[in-house]
Formats: C-alpha cells, sequence, structure tokens
C-alpha cells in the first residue's frame, strides 16, 4: 500500500464521493480541509490526517486510518477511516432530516385555496407545529 494518496482520490476510494470527478470538484470548490487547512485536489494525505468535507450543507470529519488508491467495497472501505464528526454536526443532520414534511397537496381540479381555506390550513399547522413555545391554551 502506498504512504500517501491525493486527498480527491482517497475521497473516491473510501466512497465519500460517488465519482472521482466530484470529489475533485469538491476539493477545488474549496470545500475540503485537511487538519484545518484548505487543499488542492494533489495534496498528498497520510495517516493521521483529519478531512472535513462541506457535502450538503453539513461538516463531515473524517480521521483517515488506512490510505488506499484504488476504490474499494463499503464494508472495507468504512475501515480505512474513523467518523470524528462533532456531534452537533450530526444532531444537525438528523434535526434537518426529522424535520422535513412531506409537500402539501391539494386534489386535482380543487384550484387554489380560498381566504377561508388558508385560514383552517393555518390553524391545523400551528396545532401541529407549534413553534412559539406556547401550550395549546395560551400558557406555558
Amino acid at each position: 500500500m502506498a504512504l500517501k494518496v491525493r486527498v480527491d482520490k482517497w475521497l473516491w476510494a473510501v466512497r465519500i464521493f460517488k465519482s472521482r470527478t466530484m470529489a475533485t470538484d469538491t476539493v477545488k470548490g474549496n470545500k475540503v480541509k485537511v487538519n484545518d487547512v484548505g487543499v488542492k485536489p494533489s495534496y498528498l494525505l497520510i495517516e493521521n490526517d483529519i478531512v472535513t468535507v462541506k457535502k450538503e450543507g453539513f461538516n463531515f470529519s473524517f480521521k483517515v486510518l488506512t490510505i488506499i488508491e484504488k476504490r474499494v467495497g463499503s464494508p472495507i472501505a468504512v475501515t480505512c477511516y474513523a467518523d470524528v464528526t462533532p456531534e452537533e454536526e450530526k444532531y444537525k443532520f438528523a434535526a434537518w432530516f426529522n424535520n422535513k414534511t412531506g409537500n402539501e397537496n391539494r386534489e386535482r381540479g380543487e384550484g387554489r385555496p380560498t381566504k377561508r381555506d388558508r385560514r383552517e390550513i393555518d390553524v391545523h399547522k400551528d396545532f401541529y407545529f407549534d413553534f412559539d413555545g406556547e401550550s395549546e391554551d395560551g400558557e406555558d
């Protein structure tokens, strides 16, 4: 095994990105840092480096445990790094995933909601999504 490998190649090999092109473009876009320093795609990684990747609005951090150059299967890939993402980032991802609501659909042909329909929708949303932190009876 190699002692050093390009950061874009390693990110692709351990399946952080689907393609090497995506990994290279992300590194070129200044969304990858190694040991808190922005790097180029040709930067050579060594073991125990901390790689921080900004992907889809979340900052994931990985500690390099094994240097590999060729893409391997998922069970082998997860042994090549340790996930050292801070807990608040993990909770941020969980909160984003859990708070995703489905689309609001109306039956075909019903048209736009009237003012009355809109008021009923707002009451329904307020009942399920109480954003101001007050209870239903107005007391805290």
